[in-house]
């Protein structure tokens, strides 16, 4: 591999751990603003979505360099395309954070409904594997990211408890249909964000081991947990 390569490839890590770290910040933030009803965070989390953004593009930019004018083979290939696919999905984590900040604007300023619901618990849970598959993506811990996998099931769980709940809720006191949506909106945003957070697990395994894992059962996945 020439040095100038090596160069481009450590300063592509670099930017991709940047947005990873911005995007973590920014889910943070909006799961803060949401849990306890701080409007001030959630306007911070829309404010710099356009950072993010920016960002975003200029890591996609230094791929398609990197592969036009490099042509990078075997580890150094798997890790460009990997980059690629996990700067796609930290934007989109972005972009759920926003969609997550702007429920919780609006259920800041109306009262809160009178049911027990375990938001605190699933962001808590959601923003662990959002941790974790960054940290497995920093690490290249492909023990970590499969780990992270399997506990996507237990987020898709709660969620559809919170659907239930609040559908409930909803049916039995119109009056609280407006709010009931927005938490079921902000419950869907969770969800989706730990399955991109699933997504980088997967590309982690596929950039370190070059096992494409999509569609692969738990069962599967532990019992090849090397």
């Amino acid at each position: 591999m020439s040095k100038h390569l090596q160069n481009e490839l450590d300063n592509l890590k670099k930017e991709l751990l940047g947005i990873a770290a911005m995007v973590e910040n920014a889910t943070d933030k909006a799961l803060v603003a949401l849990v306890e009803r701080r409007e001030e965070l959630a306007h911070e989390v829309i404010g710099e979505d356009n950072m993010i953004n920016d960002r975003e593009v200029r890591i996609e930019e230094e791929c398609l360099k990197l592969l036009a004018l490099h042509q990078p083979m075997a580890n150094d290939l798997r890790f460009v395309i990997t980059a690629l696919k996990v700067n796609n999905d930290l934007e989109r984590v972005g972009d759920l954070a926003v969609n997550i900040a702007e429920r919780a604007i609006y259920l800041a300023k109306h009262e809160m409904l009178a049911v027990t619901l375990d938001f605190p618990e699933m962001a808590t849970g959601v923003m662990d594997m959002l941790r974790a598959a960054l940290d497995a993506l920093t690490n290249q811990d492909t023990g970590l990211a499969r780990e992270v996998i399997v506990r996507d099931d237990i987020i898709d769980a709660a969620n559809r408890k919170m659907y239930d709940s609040l559908t409930r809720l909803m049916q039995e006191s119109p009056s609280t249909i407006k709010r009931g949506l927005h938490l079921l909106s902000a419950s869907r945003h969770l969800e989706r964000i730990a399955d991109l957070a699933t997504n980088i697990c997967e590309d982690v395994i596929y950039m370190v081991e070059g096992d494409v894992i999509r569609h692969r059962s738990s069962t599967y996945l532990l019992e090849n947990d090397n």
